[in-house]
């Protein structure tokens, strides 16, 4: 059937026609979500699993999206939503429609208050260049690094790739970098001696992680690679930290992959394993109209049975 294909350095999973029509067909029916607090609704969640069984072939790519973003897989997976999104365009409906696939893999909830499910990633022109809606090179991190139950996956869903051609998505397992790092830099990297970023506005997250250790000890399936490249300007570490962090950055950007989400694509990032980021948009945003700039949407995701380090 040809449902899973690795596509250059990525893995890509591509619909038969007869599914992508089935869906597109679905989308039109789908309700829009409920929620109960910060997570999807159960009763939504049901209605959309039961829509899904229905449609053919759909179990198979299932199977092939969990098998690849569990800790025996890949870890990330790129789901090609085009033909659907050329269909459907990239509305309400279509938004349903992918919630739904995302609450296969895991919970769909909304860490943040002040933003909606779907949080939206533009392109600002006066952002800081390294932030996610900047224009720079957005260095490799994981999302909500300081709490003490971050997300389990992120998600980035493509509405409108940079018109300029630039942008790349950057991935690395953040794992198989640990492992390449001397034992005197993992050493240093358990020390909880780390801190990134500012706690407000939170829901379902525990409490502030802060300081934090980069690597806590804890199984690959439970525990996190506590990094975000920005904490090495502003934790205050000492020089020896600061070296093992570094050593670790430098050893994820030589790890790194690369591939550019066009529209429809959704990213899949099992945060336990893997740690993200983004190449820079094209020179000459200024010359392109707002509404054609990047724009991604993003989408956390809880597993079942979640734990994490107390709150300090």
């Amino acid at each position: 059937m040809g449902i899973l294909t690795h596509g250059g350095a990525g893995m890509f999973i591509d619909l038969p026609n007869e599914l992508d029509e089935a869906l597109i067909d679905l989308g039109s029916i789908l309700p829009a979500w409920s929620t109960e607090g910060a997570f999807l609704a159960d009763s939504t969640i049901e209605r959309y699993r039961a829509e899904l069984d229905s449609a053919p072939l759909f179990g198979e790519f299932r199977h092939s999206l969990l098998s690849l973003l569990n800790g025996t897989g890949a870890g990330y997976a790129v789901v090609r939503l085009r033909n659907i999104a050329q269909a459907m365009g990239a509305g309400d409906p279509f938004l349903c429609l992918a919630t739904a696939i995302l609450a296969e893999v895991a919970i769909p909830f909304q860490p943040f208050q002040r933003w909606p499910l779907w949080k939206e990633i533009g392109t600002n022109l006066n952002a800081n260049p390294g932030l996610s809606t900047g224009t720079g090179y957005n260095a490799f991190h994981m999302d909500l690094v300081n709490v003490t139950q971050p997300p389990d996956y992120t998600t980035l869903l493509c509405v409108r790739p940079d018109p300029l051609g630039a942008g790349a998505s950057i991935l690395s397992d953040a794992r198989a970098a640990v492992t390449r790092l001397t034992p005197s830099s993992r050493a240093l990297l358990a020390d909880v001696a780390y801190s990134y970023g500012s706690f407000f506005e939170l829901s379902d997250v525990g409490g502030e992680y802060k300081p934090f250790p980069v690597l806590d000890g804890e199984p690959a399936d439970l525990g996190f690679v506590r990094f975000t490249a920005k904490m090495l300007a502003e934790s205050g570490l000492d020089e020896a930290h600061a070296h093992a962090a570094k050593e670790l950055a430098d050893q994820m950007v030589a790890g790194q992959i690369s591939f550019t989400l066009q529209r429809g694509d959704f990213l899949i990032v099992n945060q336990h394993y893997w740690v993200h980021g983004r190449e820079p948009l094209g020179a000459g945003q200024h010359d392109v109209a707002p509404e054609d700039r990047r724009l991604l949407l993003q989408l956390f995701l809880r597993g079942a049975g979640t734990t994490g380090p107390a709150a300090s």
